[in-house]
C-alpha cells in the first residue's frame, strides 16, 4: 500500500538539512530503485522556487510499504529525523487515483 509520510522541519535547522541531505536523498533513491517511490520532496517555507536562507517547512514522500508499521519505522530512520530536522513526522495511509 502507499503511504504519505510528511516530515516537518523545526526552526533554523537549514544547515543541518544541507548536511543530512546526501543521506536522505539515498534512502529516497533506494525506495526508486526497487520501483515503491511514487514522488518526494521539499515544501520550501516560502512561496518561492528555491526559498534561499528561509529554507523549508518540511518534506513529503509517497512511497509504497508492506504496512503502516514498516512505514512509520521507516520514516523514523531518516537522517532528517535523527539529525533533529524534523521536529514531527506523520504517516497515514495514501490511495493513488490519478494520474
Amino acid at each position: 500500500m502507499w503511504y504519505l509520510i510528511e516530515g516537518y522541519d523545526g526552526a533554523d535547522v537549514l544547515a543541518q538539512r544541507l548536511a543530512q541531505r546526501p543521506a536522505h536523498l539515498a534512502r529516497l533513491q533506494a525506495l526508486l530503485d526497487e520501483g515503491r517511490l511514487l514522488l518526494a520532496g521539499p515544501c520550501p517555507a516560502i512561496d518561492a522556487e528555491d526559498p534561499g536562507p528561509a529554507g523549508f517547512s518540511g518534506s513529503a514522500v509517497i512511497a509504497e510499504f508492506p504496512s503502516l508499521e514498516d512505514a512509520r519505522a521507516w520514516a523514523e530512520a531518516d537522517p532528517y529525523r535523527s539529525a533533529g530536522v524534523y521536529t514531527r513526522v506523520e504517516v497515514r495511509p495514501f490511495r493513488k487515483v490519478l494520474p
